[in-house]
C-alpha cells in the first residue's frame, strides 16, 4: 500500500497524519512542545525532538509503506543556520514584532503596500538580524521553520516553498526574488536566501540514517512544504473559486479561493499562489482567545444554547485582548471595544459572537471590494466550528452557506501535499 505522511508544526506542538491514495486516514500522532514552544534558545532542539517523537509513535508497519512526506510550519517563523544546517542563533517566532525596529529600512526597500511591510514579516526579521550582526561573519543560510525541518529529513540545505517565502519578498508572479530585495539586503552580513520551489515539489529521498532509524523505504520522497494555515485550507478540500475557509481558533483567519490576486498591506491582505488560482485573505486578532478570556468552555457551551441566533444583538464590540489588529483594520493601536458589558452573561456572549461575525463578514466584503472572486460558500475550521449558534449568526452576516468540512487538521493537508508530490 502507498501511504503519505503529513507533519504539522503549530504554535504548541507537532502532529502527524498518514493517509492512503484515497485520502483515508491510517494513523495520527501528536507531541506537545516543551515550554509550549515559546521563545527560547533551545527551540531548534525542541522542534527536532518533536519531529522524531511524532514519527516514532507511528507503527513500524505503517512507516515502511510511506512513499512521501511533507511538512508545514508557522508562517514567518525563521532561523539562521551555518552551512551545515546548524542554527547559529535563536529562531524568531511568527508573532515576534521586533522587526518594528527596522521599519524605516523596510519601507525604503520594499514597494508601497507590499506584504513584507509588517513588523512580523520574514524580511523584517532578516533585516533585524542584519542590523544586529547576529549571524556573525561566517556564511549563513536563512530558513523558515518548515524548510529546516524538511532539511533534517532530506539533507538538502537551503530549499523553501513559495508559500513560506511570500513574506520574505519572493515574487510568486515571476517565481524569483525581485531586484529590490536582492539589492536591499546586500551587505556584509547577508545570509544566503533559500532556493524556492512550488509546495509539494519532490526535493529528495529521505536521508539514509533517518530511513534506517524509522524504517522508511529507501525511495521515500521528502516534498516541499507549506504554512500551517494553508495546510489547514488544503485539508478542507476547497477547490472552487468563491469558496473560502474561516479558521475560528484563538484568532480569526479568512482565506478565499480567487481567480484574481489581491495584495494590500493597508488592510493586512495578501495572496498566496495555489496552482492557477490565488488564496486571498488576512488574519484578525479577534477570535476564540477573547471568548476564553471571559468565559470557560462549559459556560460558552451553556450560554450559547440560550441565544437566539436570528435575533440581532444591539451590542457593538471590537473584541480584542489588547490594542492592535491586522485585518480587516490594520492598526497596531486599534483599541479593544468591549463596553457596555451587560450583567447578563448570555447577552454579553451574544454581543461577542455577533461582533466577531461582523468582523469576519467585513473581511470578506473587503476582499471582494478589492477585486477577489465573489464569495459563494464558507467552510469553518478551528474550535469555533463546533458552535452551531455561532455558525447560524455568521450565516446571517455572510449571506452564503456556512459548513464544516470533513477534514480540518493541517497535518491532513500536508499529507495531501505529499500525495500530490508523487504525482508531479
Amino acid at each position: 500500500m502507498n501511504l503519505y505522511l503529513g507533519i504539522d508544526f503549530g504554535t504548541t506542538g507537532a502532529r502527524s497524519t498518514i493517509i492512503d491514495s484515497q485520502g483515508t486516514i491510517h494513523c495520527e500522532t501528536e507531541h506537545t512542545f516543551a515550554n509550549n514552544g515559546q521563545q527560547q534558545p533551545e527551540l531548534p532542539s525542541v522542534w527536532q525532538n518533536a519531529l522524531w517523537a511524532v514519527i516514532e509513535q507511528i507503527p513500524p508497519a505503517i512507516r515502511n509503506q510511506v512513499r512521501a512526506i511533507a511538512l508545514d510550519g508557522t508562517s514567518s517563523t525563521v532561523m539562521l543556520c551555518n552551512t551545515d544546517g546548524i542554527p547559529v542563533c535563536e529562531p524568531i517566532l511568527y508573532n515576534d514584532a521586533r522587526g518594528a525596529a527596522v521599519t524605516e529600512r523596510l519601507r525604503a526597500i520594499a514597494p508601497a503596500n507590499h506584504t513584507v511591510l509588517s513588523a512580523t514579516s520574514s524580511l523584517a526579521k532578516l533585516l533585524w538580524w542584519q542590523e544586529g550582526g547576529h549571524g556573525g561573519t561566517a556564511p549563513t543560510v536563512f530558513l523558515h521553520q518548515a524548510d529546516w525541518l524538511a532539511f533534517l529529513l532530506h539533507g538538502k540545505l537551503g530549499i523553501s516553498d513559495y508559500h513560506n517565502a511570500l513574506k520574505l519578498g519572493f515574487d510568486v508572479d515571476t517565481l524569483c526574488y525581485p531586484n529590490w530585495l536582492i539589492e536591499g539586503i546586500a551587505g556584509t552580513a547577508t545570509p544566503q536566501l533559500p532556493q524556492v520551489v512550488a509546495p509539494g515539489t519532490p526535493v529528495g529521498e529521505v536521508r539514509a540514517q533517518v530511513g534506517d532509524r524509522f524504517g522508511f523505504p529507501r525511495d521515500c520522497m521528502i516534498c516541499a512544504g507549506t504554512t500551517d494555515s494553508i495546510a489547514a485550507f488544503l485539508a478542507s478540500g476547497v477547490n472552487l473559486p468563491g469558496e473560502a475557509v474561516t479558521s475560528l481558533g484563538s484568532t480569526l483567519a479568512v482565506k478565499l479561493l480567487s481567480h484574481t490576486r489581491v495584495d494590500d498591506s493597508r488592510y493586512g491582505i495578501y495572496s498566496h499562489k495555489l496552482g492557477d488560482l490565488w488564496l486571498v485573505g488576512g488574519a484578525s486578532n479577534t477570535g476564540g482567545a477573547v471568548l476564553r478570556h471571559f468565559l470557560t468552555d462549559a459556560e460558552l457551551d451553556n450560554y450559547s444554547t440560550q441565544i437566539d441566533p436570528e435575533q440581532e444583538s444591539l451590542l457593538d464590540y471590537y473584541p480584542l485582548l489588547k490594542k492592535g489588529d491586522r485585518f480587516p483594520i490594520n492598526d497596531p493601536n486599534l483599541p479593544p471595544r468591549l463596553e457596555p458589558r451587560p450583567t447578563d452573561s448570555v447577552e454579553f456572549l451574544h454581543g461577542l459572537l455577533e461582533s466577531i461575525a461582523r468582523i469576519e463578514a467585513r473581511g470578506y466584503q473587503l476582499l471582494q471590494e478589492l477585486g477577489a472572486t465573489p464569495l459563494t460558500k464558507v467552510y469553518t475550521a478551528g474550535g469555533g466550528a463546533k458552535n452551531s449558534v455561532w455558525s447560524a449568526i455568521r450565516k446571517r452576516y455572510l449571506k452564503v452557506p456556512v459548513e464544516t468540512p470533513i477534514h480540518t487538521a493541517a497535518a491532513y493537508g500536508s499529507a495531501l501535499l505529499a500525495k500530490h508530490g508523487t504525482l508531479i
